[in-house]
């Protein structure tokens, strides 16, 4: 039945693409809204399994509990304890701060890049793309087409989307994009290591019988199985619609409200969806509060679609624009998810031995159309600037981490799987070999040193490396080299390229080197979105703005 899902859905996408260089763009949204979406049942109950007592058993003594808690699209400035609080600080994120105060917080951590499912396939193998081939996010055929259709229709003095030259070699259908079986990830480690594993929200690293959570070391999965966080015309919620943003309006036509557990047929999720796998996540910890667990919280917010309950809506106040408000509320609801998780633990007494890793898949967009998501730092998601790729990365573990500290070192979402296989006690394989660095011993005290001598970035012809304070962006389109000294510069906007010849061939030959060892990846970009490096997409971009061409 969900290959028939895919297939049909894909059948539309192809129709959808074709007809996008044809008709108008409503024409196209009307059908994309009413052709080849999958039907959604009534929502069901999760019966959540409880632990196999043979496996439990191969626990280390006193194996911590393990929680894994991912936003998505969440800027930096988001979360108060970085940079206030959006709205100059009246929306302030409590329970996240809390794990900062309760806990270690990474004041310098990476996202694995400027996108999500490439950052998500780090977090859990460890290694970069260029081991796993897993550069690019997995599109369906026909949105980079209509995308690229409604973009055109826009006048915001963007240029047009780069179609780079296709060729068949490594083109690969939607249900074939998938970050392959044979990588080993954190799942699969702390499976044998006694531990039961779940998952729930977001997966985005395939859907195919090899890719989907459940093929790669999870017990359980319930699974985001489309976009709409609750039906567009519930009585309780509050939309906002960005028509500036040309994927804003691709995603109001073709997600649906919907789940799928273990693979099972669509259904209807019970409530707003941050606040249902919240409330799952929180039956999940107690049905395994006697042996030892690892979930996988990957929350959808607060990516748009932009919608928020009414509660969430009238409890943040009178923010303006619109949009900005539910995005708010959005943040708000996560931010309670938080604060639930951690109330669950404490109500079930297990709170002390059971390690929290809070981070963002990326940094803000700025399709969003708000200016201050990941200040002070220039760029978005999208783009390798410190905005795109800054994210929080907090740790809670009370048995272990003294309250408060605070590291400078610069780490990145490839240390989340070492880390936690550590916490776990479990065995990375001898044959696999991990970028990410174990944060365990900076996270206790027990060594100061930087983990990485240089951490790495690559999207098609778009490389980048931190090696100490300097950090060096190379791309092709446009053909520019911005060399900066975070030490001296951490919002980037002095460019050195030009004033210091030899730091900029020590970095690049850094990134040669690091190219040169690289497989190639799993499929091909299907084209380069043109995004603005100091202006959201709200803004009009004008001649001589600051722009790189993000392939996916």
């Amino acid at each position: 039945m969900g290959k028939k899902i895919v297939l049909g859905v894909l059948a539309a996408a192809v129709l959808l693409g074709g007809l996008a260089y044809l008709m108008r763009v409503d024409i196209v949204l009307y059908l994309a809204a009413n052709r080849g979406l999958p039907e959604v049942g009534p929502n069901r109950a999760i019966e959540w399994q409880t632990p196999d007592p043979a496996r439990a058993a191969k626990a280390k003594e006193g194996a911590p509990n393990i929680i894994f808690i991912l936003a998505d699209d969440m800027g930096i400035n988001d979360v108060s304890t970085f940079g206030g609080g959006m709205d100059d600080g009246r929306m302030k994120t409590p329970h996240i701060d809390s794990l900062a105060t309760d806990g270690a917080s990474f004041t310098q951590a990476y996202a694995g890049t400027g996108s999500c499912a490439p950052s998500r396939a780090m977090i859990m193998t460890g290694r970069y793309p260029s081991r796993t081939g897993f550069e690019f996010t997995p599109t369906p055929e026909g949105m980079a087409p209509l995308v690229r259709m409604i973009a055109s229709s826009m006048d915001n003095g963007l240029p047009e989307f780069y179609q780079p030259p296709q060729t068949s070699e490594r083109q690969l259908s939607y249900e074939e994009q998938g970050l392959p079986g044979s990588e080993v990830t954190v799942a699969e480690v702390l499976q044998d290591a006694g531990y039961h594993t779940v998952h729930i929200g977001k997966w985005h690293l395939g859907r195919g019988e090899e890719f989907d959570a459940t093929a790669q070391g999870f017990d359980e999965s319930l699974l985001m199985a489309s976009g709409l966080f609750l039906p567009e015309d519930d009585p309780n919620v509050v939309n906002a619609k960005v028509d500036f943003d040309p994927i804003d309006q691709f995603l109001w036509a073709r997600m649906q409200y919907a789940a799928s557990y273990n693979n099972s047929e669509w259904f209807e999720p019970g409530g707003y969806i941050t606040d249902y796998w919240t409330d799952e996540a929180q039956k999940v910890i107690r049905a395994n509060k006697d042996n030892p667990f690892f979930l996988y919280l990957a929350h959808w917010g607060i990516h748009t679609p932009l919608q928020a309950t009414r509660e969430d809506y009238e409890a943040v106040g009178d923010i303006k624009p619109h949009r900005a408000r539910v995005y708010a509320a959005m943040m708000r609801a996560v931010d309670r998810s938080v604060g639930d998780i951690i109330e669950t633990l404490e109500e079930e007494g297990i709170a002390d031995n059971t390690i929290i890793v809070f981070s963002s898949d990326n940094g803000g967009a700025g399709y969003i159309g708000l200016p201050d998501v990941n200040a002070p730092y220039r760029g978005w998601k999208l783009t390798l600037f410190e905005g795109g790729i800054r994210v929080p990365m907090l740790m809670r573990w009370p048995d272990q981490i003294a309250a408060g500290t605070q590291i400078a070192s610069p780490v990145a979402h490839i240390d989340l799987m070492p880390t936690l296989a550590a916490a776990g006690g479990a065995s990375v394989p001898d044959t696999v070999e991990l970028d990410g660095k174990d944060l365990l011993p900076l996270a206790t005290g027990a060594t100061t040193e930087d983990p990485h001598d240089a951490i790495f970035w690559t999207s098609a012809h778009y490389r980048v490396v931190r090696q100490g304070d300097w950090k060096l962006q190379l791309s092709e389109r446009p053909n520019k080299a911005w060399l900066f000294n975070l030490g001296e510069d951490p919002t980037e906007q002095t460019n050195l390229a030009d004033q210091n010849s030899a730091k900029l061939a020590e970095l690049t030959a850094l990134l040669d080197a690091h190219s040169a060892s690289a497989r190639p990846p799993l499929y091909t970009h299907q084209g380069e979105l043109p995004i603005a490096i100091d202006k959201t997409l709200a803004e009009r971009y004008e001649e001589g703005d600051e722009l790189i061409f993000w392939p996916n």
